[in-house]
């Protein structure tokens, strides 16, 4: 015999909130060996946890950090503008590292955070949804991308213009 909770009482949501995401992923990544795999992947997280941003929202307690595999995306749920400003500083550091190359795109969207099987925080909701639709999109180069490579962004204009529609809304 099965025991249900029957109870009319409705459940209390998950807390929505409002978060601004920045999508790391590698160029190029499931070509490289396994051994080499590991050594960008620590590389770029040392890249991405030396920039200021990310030093300052994890301080305060505003950032999620989500593994991807082949990258990362970060979380930020203070201000639009600062997964854009790591971003730009992510760029700047890979000046002095030419043979890692990327792809960065960001989104804002409603978040809830939850723990996986690990007992890990990590994100559902339609903003992480949609950012990980758009980021396979910009795989496969139906969607405008940003690509940092060698420190420059070659459509820094795209990514101020997702900004500025999202400012609108």
């Amino acid at each position: 015999m099965n025991v249900q909770d029957t109870s009319a009482e409705p459940k209390p949501d998950l807390p929505l909130e409002i978060a601004h995401l920045l999508s790391i992923d590698v160029v190029g990544y499931s070509k490289l060996l396994v051994n080499e795999q590991i050594e960008l992947l620590q590389e770029l997280n040392q890249i991405v946890r030396g920039t200021e941003c990310f030093r300052v929202a994890e301080t305060r307690g505003k950032l999620v950090r989500v593994p991807t595999g082949d990258g990362m995306t970060l979380l930020f749920f203070q201000s639009p503008e600062e997964p854009v400003r790591c971003a730009l500083e992510i760029s700047r550091t890979l000046q002095e590292h030419p043979h890692i190359q990327l792809r960065m795109g960001v989104h804002s969207g409603p978040v809830n955070q939850v723990s996986d099987v690990n007992d890990k925080t990590n994100i559902a909701g339609s903003g992480i949804n949609v950012a990980a639709a758009r980021h396979e999109l910009r795989r496969c180069r139906a969607y405008s991308f940003v690509r940092a490579r060698s420190g420059r962004f070659d459509a820094i204009s795209a990514m101020a213009a997702v900004f500025a529609r999202s400012r609108r809304v």
